[in-house]
């Protein structure tokens, strides 16, 4: 919400929390088929991007979320070739994805594609490589989407969703992450954004749990920095189809052939390291 002093509140009710930045103006407005989506300039983020009046991204820290959701996977996986991404609508984890020369083709499936669109014009530095030849853009339901794909068509999946409330509240269910375990070629891996460690541990448990029930065989969760969404900590689980989480391929990762803001071979070491909290409170689910 935006006060009369021009500061945008976002409220997390059940935290007891909020986070605010102050506005310049607002850029955009509109209600698509799906959701309200609007776009302010602020006076030290850049543009932020809002959706049903919680924060989804800022020009200064979009970096976070989309290299830390996009470049742990794929140095984990020994050979990713094929890339899904569910969600992802803003393009900025696409355009991540295929900053790496080995993908083949990237896949991005998203619901609403007034999202994309709002960030070509506010956001174009997140779009620079929709027009890339390996890049497929979709708008459509994912989850029917990933119950249609092929057998073992895929090297990587990214779930790349708002909240699970609303349209996202099908890509954390057991059925979906079935269909995605059917999607994945031997050796596979889903990586997923899991909310706030902190705030949301209800939610990292149950990604733990459905994925296990689906027939995955292990998880890693990665910690990390994110300013505008609630307590300021966020995490994405990598899920591996039927063997352990590989080693991801430090030297590879430590030789960058490409530009990053925050990942780094020794940042992806870094955020694989558990709080004991967080230990504790997955022990159960893990059958330990």
């Amino acid at each position: 919400m935006l006060d009369e002093n021009n500061w945008f509140t976002e409220v997390a009710e059940a935290a007891g929390s909020a986070f605010s930045l102050r506005v310049k103006c607002r850029l955009h407005h509109e209600e698509s088929p799906f959701q309200t989506i609007e776009v302010y300039e602020t006076e030290t983020f850049g543009n932020l991007m809002v959706i049903d009046g919680f924060t989804m991204l800022s020009t200064r820290e979009n970096f976070l979320y989309h290299e830390m959701l996009s470049h742990p996977v794929l140095f984990t996986h020994p050979a990713p070739r094929r890339v899904a991404i569910i969600g992802g609508g803003d393009c900025g984890t696409l355009r991540e994805v295929l900053r790496h020369s080995e993908i083949e083709s990237a896949v991005q499936i998203d619901i609403d594609e007034r999202v994309t669109r709002v960030a070509e014009q506010f956001f174009p530095e997140l779009t620079e490589s929709n027009a890339d030849p390996r890049a497929t853009l979709l708008f459509e339901d994912g989850i029917r989407w990933m119950r249609e794909a092929p057998e073992h068509s895929l090297d990587v999946i990214i779930i790349d969703s708002t909240d699970p409330v609303g349209p996202a509240e099908g890509l954390f269910t057991t059925a979906f992450y079935r269909d995605c375990h059917r999607a994945l070629a031997p050796g596979g891996l889903l990586v997923q954004q899991s909310e706030s460690p902190l705030y949301h541990m209800e939610i990292i448990r149950g990604i733990y749990a459905d994925t296990q029930a689906a027939g995955f065989q292990d998880h890693a969760t990665l910690f990390f920095p994110q300013a505008i969404y609630p307590s300021g900590w966020w995490s994405a689980t990598l899920v591996s189809r039927d063997q352990p989480v590989p080693d991801f391929r430090a030297t590879a990762a430590s030789k960058l052939p490409f530009p990053t803001q925050y990942y780094t071979a020794e940042i992806h070491r870094a955020a694989l390291a558990q709080p004991a909290f967080f230990k504790r409170a997955l022990a159960s689910t893990q059958g330990e």
